[in-house]
């Protein structure tokens, strides 16, 4: 694939790319580099918003990397369509990507013959690929927007979950209900999913259990929390001995985060890692490059605001000396 290099410098607080429009930003630092495996918005996919996600057509993946934080990027071109998935019809959404037996696993979330979503893996021994799908999808998966997570001792873990459209939802107790229907606001509210991946990155090791995400007290936090609850894109990254899961609140469009002293949890709730955006939604990743922490995430401001036309953005993230993270205003230096 011939490589697309964008002259403009990725600043912050600025979309990494204008030539298309990306979103869910998953960055990893492979060979040196940072790579950013975002899904792929198009153009002519300004339709009306619903609970379900309709307006997020999107069809293949790009690659994104760059040599240093605020170098120029390149376009690595189209890595994989939903045509070269024999099991997928439709929904390529938020991906994500890891290195292990040296191999890059990429691992994608799209909606099956039936309409059920599930999570697939595509394979390539280069971070920027071409991707080889696997024939299936992981057995035993379901809802969206992984993130696996290698620990230093190489055990590594996918963690799946989004309510509404990514149908989490009519998933409780790992059995699918196409009319479950969420928590009542006084009951514990759905957390993401989690389950190790055996040596081969390419299956479960056992089977997805439901992660807890704790106030300050202990007690679970509500559904009815709307400004802390679970809602979409966990990704966990490790500081100073401590898990963080962060997370996107949905309707009430934060980014929050929890940690814990196990990869599975449960966590506890920390606050804010961001307060809303322009658009709807908030997805992210954070990484260290060069002894510094960045938050990638996504907004809707070079479009004017339609949500289905997204741009991914970066900004330096601090973690405090308690290890806390300080909370940004999206459009504040």
């Amino acid at each position: 694939m011939d490589k697309k290099v964008v002259v403009d410098k990725a600043k912050q607080n600025e979309p990494l790319v204008t030539h298309i429009y990306t979103a869910d930003p998953s960055a990893h630092v492979f060979e040196g580099k940072i790579y950013v495996y975002p899904s792929h918005d198009l153009v002519d996919d300004a339709v009306e918003v619903d609970h379900d996600g309709g307006q997020y057509t999107m069809e293949d993946y790009h690659v994104l990397s760059l040599e240093t934080i605020d170098g120029p990027v390149i376009d690595h071109g189209q890595v994989l369509h939903v045509d070269d998935v024999p099991w997928a019809s439709e929904k390529m959404w938020a991906p994500d990507c890891a290195y292990k037996n040296g191999t890059y696993y990429f691992y994608f979330p799209a909606k099956d013959k039936d309409g059920i979503f599930r999570i697939g893996v595509a394979t390539s021994k280069n971070p920027a690929g071409p991707l080889k799908a696997e024939p299936n999808y992981i057995p035993g998966s379901y809802s969206m927007d992984p993130a696996t997570f290698v620990d230093d001792d190489g055990r590594a873990y996918c963690y799946i979950g989004g309510l509404w459209g990514g149908q989490l939802e009519l998933w409780q107790g790992g059995v699918y209900n196409p009319d479950g229907k969420e928590p009542a606001a006084d009951e514990p509210a759905l957390g993401p999913v989690v389950a190790e991946m055996n040596e081969d990155m390419l299956t479960f090791k056992e089977e997805l259990q439901e992660i807890s995400i704790l106030d300050e007290n202990g007690d679970p936090i509500l559904a009815g929390d709307t400004d802390r609850r679970f809602f979409e894109a966990p990704w966990v990254h490790k500081h100073n001995g401590k898990y963080y899961l962060s997370y996107s609140t949905g309707d009430t469009h934060f980014l929050c985060y929890a940690t814990s002293d196990t990869p599975k949890g449960p966590y506890v709730y920390g606050g804010r890692i961001l307060e809303p955006v322009i658009g709807w939604t908030t997805h992210h990743s954070i990484v260290e490059f060069e002894g510094k922490w960045y938050l990638f995430y996504h907004d809707s401001s070079l479009s004017g605001g339609i949500d289905s036309q997204r741009s991914v953005k970066f900004r330096e993230l601090t973690h405090n000396e308690d290890g806390s993270i300080q909370t940004m205003h999206p459009y504040e230096n």
